[in-house]
């Protein structure tokens, strides 16, 4: 029956071009965590390879089993590396960790937050592949992703591919907000130029940050997420990503209320209050309120002899964390007047309020008692900046008026070269982006200007600038050939994954190149 299949499957390729395939409405997939498409789809990168990886409670799948176990059970998972509160997650805020040996595993448990935060080439002894787990909360200042730069930059140095499971942003991909972080604030706690809000998942974050690194890197990408989705629409169960957010609420509290480190306006409940010393509860209330921030009501409520307000989030889509922190904490300027920690122009002279600020600008605003309209606006240019700057890196939900969209199983592929349909009406995406998602083994060679691509009894070659395929040694013709653009090699990917056995369909209303594996 495969011969059959594989034989149809040339004779429709050498049949001249039908009319165009009829409309396949998009079906809305199911949601799929990265760590669940890995095993689904995109095994093959870690097979045979000795893998580590960085993780902690959060790296779970959608049914709670843990990514640990299940590379222990069908990978050779060889080493672990924790972020700050360990693999375990029960290290408090600071607290260095030290590195163990696991004893039911019996492989190395390196901490990246004790006497190094970066993967030192003893950690990186013996490993092929390092993979990132770790459910990030969207905020700038968290430090996951701080981590997650610092193992891509060591995998750089020392030739290690690095694959992210990609997780859902909590707060949303729309939510984009707070000013740029400046040059000299780049560190632990603000590790590349983004606003404080910056409405990316990790692995669009993980491309974000390649465009310093340069590291080889691959995301495999959730199935069934779109920008518009937070926390609440995927279905899944929250685990705690911290000890101090150890709720969904205070994911989206964090940004809203833990901001003002140093100035005498503190959160409390977990992210859930925010407040200070002289300031009056109701007039902090009213203030707020009158501000009619989207999504969330204000409530007066003292903590110990502390006054502030509790958040009451009654539209999470709606509700904007950032720009509700700019408005408690410019609103607790005018009521307590409270002091702004001093810094320098040196990362080494900053407060942590500047840290956190991304920069001395916020503390010179609020110094000036500046309205949050005035402190929005002063920041609105570079944010717009921002957002263009990072489309090339976005993953989902983007089309950017590049070209046509690619879909494999309801899973969103990508590259660093986008799709286009060239002048034989053919949809071209680069080799390796369509050969991995299908689950083939890519060869290039240089010198032929030739990719090989081999999967189960096939083997496929396409030649540059040719016309001819050639399939288990025989030639097919084409009606365009593989070309050369932008420093990625170009091939017509109807002609590629029917010869990997899959289905191509062409959807009109989206402009989207839909894959099926199976029928």
């Amino acid at each position: 029956m495969r011969k059959v299949i594989f034989a149809l499957t040339i004779i429709a390729l050498l049949l001249p071009a039908a009319a165009p395939p009829a409309v396949v409405a998009l079906e809305k997939p199911a949601f799929k965590l990265g760590n669940e498409v890995l095993f689904e789809r995109y095994l093959h990168l870690i097979e045979g390879k000795r893998v580590g990886l960085v993780t902690n409670p959060t790296g779970v799948n959608s049914k709670g089993e843990k990514t640990i176990d299940l590379l222990y059970e069908r990978a050779n998972l060889v080493a672990l590396y924790g972020p700050e509160h360990g693999v375990d997650g029960k290290a408090a805020a600071g607290a260095y960790v030290e590195s163990y040996i696991d004893p039911i595993l019996n492989i190395p448990v390196y901490s990246l937050y004790g006497a190094t935060r970066r993967p030192t080439a003893t950690m990186l002894q013996g490993i092929d592949v390092i993979l990132f787990d770790i459910q990030d909360i969207g905020a700038r200042s968290y430090t996951y992703i701080s981590t997650m730069y610092y193992v891509m930059e060591a995998a750089k140095e020392h030739n290690i591919p690095v694959i992210i499971l990609d997780r859902p942003n909590p707060v949303g991909g729309e939510i984009c907000e707070g000013p740029v972080l400046e040059d000299f604030t780049i560190g632990f706690v603000g590790i590349d130029n983004l606003p404080i809000a910056h409405g990316m998942t990790v692995g669009e974050l993980a491309r974000f940050f390649n465009r310093k690194i340069g590291a080889n890197l691959q995301v495999v990408p959730m199935e069934g997420y779109t920008r518009d989705m937070i926390w609440q629409d995927t279905g899944l169960t929250w685990v705690p990503t911290s000890p101090m957010i150890p709720y969904v609420e205070s994911a989206f509290g964090y940004n809203a209320t833990g901001l003002g480190d140093g100035t005498g306006i503190r959160q409390a409940d977990y992210f859930r209050w925010i407040g200070g010393a002289g300031i009056d509860s109701v007039k902090f209330a009213n203030l707020l309120n009158s501000s009619k921030l989207p999504g969330v009501v204000f409530v007066p409520e003292m903590q110990g002899s502390q006054g502030g307000v509790r958040l009451q989030i009654t539209d999470f889509h709606a509700f904007n964390p950032v720009r509700v922190n700019l408005h408690a904490l410019a609103y607790g300027k005018q009521l307590i007047d409270f002091p702004i920690p001093k810094s320098g122009n040196t990362y080494n002279s900053l407060s942590m309020f500047a840290k956190i600020m991304g920069g001395n600008r916020m503390g010179e605003w609020l110094e000036q008692k500046l309205t949050p309209q005035q402190i929005e606006a002063r920041y609105a240019a570079e944010l717009a900046k921002f957002k263009k700057d990072r489309q090339p890196y976005l993953i989902y939900g983007y089309h950017g008026g590049k070209g046509p969209n690619l879909q494999v199983d309801n899973t969103p592929i990508f590259s660093d070269a986008p799709p286009y349909i060239d002048k034989n009406n053919r949809t071209m995406v680069p080799y390796r982006a369509i050969a991995q998602a299908l689950g083939a083994q890519v060869h290039w060679n240089e010198k032929e200007r030739s990719v090989t691509l081999r999967k189960g009894d096939s083997v496929i070659v396409l030649t540059v600038g040719q016309k001819t395929v050639r399939v288990n040694g025989q030639a097919i013709a084409m009606d365009t050939a593989p070309v050369i653009q932008g420093n990625r090699t170009m091939v017509p990917v109807r002609y590629v994954s029917e010869l990997l056995g899959a289905f191509v369909h062409w959807d009109q209303p989206s402009a989207t190149v839909i894959i099926k594996t199976q029928p």
